[in-house]
């Protein structure tokens, strides 16, 4: 069984391009459609907790599926078997990119890479803001919410964005109770609870410090923050351990992981690698687990809970003003640092923007777009 969960998970692993939406349409067709592991119900319930709580949203899925068919261990082989593929991609990645830092056509893909996150980061933005921003109040959330982060930049302006966010959701977003009765069970698995406070509390006091742990409470961080789904780690990251690197270096790690399939919060790979010089391959490794971690217990504290908490009017209104808030984040991500750190002249405007419109009209598979840009930034390295 657990080895099956394994197989199934690192299957997937290899081809999920597209980000988060596509890994859970890719997870619906094949565990529900075709295994008929769970019903749509069960997985509907499943995939709106990945958008309530923090962490990578389509891995949480994943996550809990194997929780379901396997209980904790098969939780586990089914993050490890989602997970292994892009996390060796971007390991190796990470280790040998010195020996093609100092060659011109490399750069020119690193370059091309990095206009297409502008292109990706674009089109989150605008089908988040879609998606959570339907209401008059949500919308001023999101504004409020760009105006203050342009303004006041830091980790620590982020995570108050993100209380006020969900405080003006309580006030401006709950809904009327329609005075039924939830009968579904609402308990709180607290051990775990516990340990994502108990450990957000170490993470943050250690955050910073020149070690492993240090390093390791850095990405613990980031992870308990992300609201929105894997895009959304780029601006926690970049205020956490993007000092720790050169800008170039930074959007180079979050272009090629769009250019591999599996979990954006692999990025965490590529930059453990990076920050932890002496042994690139462990920083690498606790980079990833601590990332993820955080998202896990959360799931695992309320996967039992979730359909009859969801019912109440004031955690809803809470989510949604949550989910407002991560839009104005991820629009001042787009603006600094992938705006400012891809766009150099008219040229790359221009291939952003034709980009864009062909992700959008023709409706380009991910690794199109990966071989379309990174060829065109060869080409620029030529001329």
């Amino acid at each position: 069984m657990i080895w099956q969960i394994f197989v199934r998970f690192f299957t997937l692993g290899l081809i999920s391009f597209g980000g988060p939406a596509a890994h859970i349409g890719y997870f619906r067709q094949t565990f529900v459609c075709q295994l008929n592991w769970l019903d749509d119900r069960r997985y509907g319930n499943i995939v709106a907790l990945s958008q309530f709580l923090p962490g990578p949203g389509s891995s949480q899925v994943g996550f809990a599926i194997g929780y379901q068919r396997g209980g904790i261990f098969g939780a586990l082989a089914a993050f490890i078997g989602f997970t292994l593929p892009s996390f060796l991609l971007l390991y190796l990645m990470a280790v040998t990119s010195n020996i093609w830092l100092d060659n011109d056509l490399f750069q020119g893909v690193i370059h091309g890479l990095k206009l297409l996150a502008v292109v990706v980061v674009a089109d989150a933005v605008l089908g988040m803001f879609r998606q959570f921003c339907q209401k008059k109040a949500a919308k001023g959330i999101m504004l409020l919410s760009t105006v203050l982060l342009l303004l006041v930049s830091g980790i620590e302006a982020q995570i108050a964005l993100i209380g006020l966010s969900a405080l003006l959701g309580y006030v401006f977003l709950t809904q009327d109770d329609d005075g039924q009765t939830v009968h579904e069970d609402t308990s709180i698995r607290w051990v775990y609870l516990l340990s994502f406070v108990i450990l957000l509390a170490g993470a943050s006091a250690m955050a910073g410090n020149d070690t492993l742990v240090g390093v390791a409470g850095q990405f613990y961080q980031a992870g308990s923050l992300v609201f929105g789904g894997g895009h959304v780690v780029l601006p926690l990251l970049e205020s956490t351990v993007g000092g720790n690197m050169s800008p170039d270096q930074f959007l180079a790690g979050y272009s090629l992981a769009q250019a591999v399939p599996g979990p954006m919060f692999t990025l965490a790979t590529y930059m453990g690698a990076e920050v932890w010089l002496a042994n690139p391959f462990m920083g690498a490794l606790v980079a990833t687990l601590a990332i993820f971690l955080p998202g896990f217990l959360l799931m695992l504290a309320f996967i039992h809970s979730w359909h009859g908490l969801s019912q109440r009017p004031q955690v809803a209104g809470i989510v949604t003003g949550i989910n407002a808030g991560v839009v104005g984040l991820l629009f001042t991500a787009l603006y600094n640092p992938v705006f400012v750190s891809s766009v150099q002249n008219a040229t790359d405007i221009a291939l952003v923007v034709a980009g864009f419109g062909l992700s959008k009209l023709m409706r380009l598979h991910i690794v199109l777009l990966v071989a379309g840009f990174a060829g065109s930034g060869m080409l620029l390295a030529l001329v």
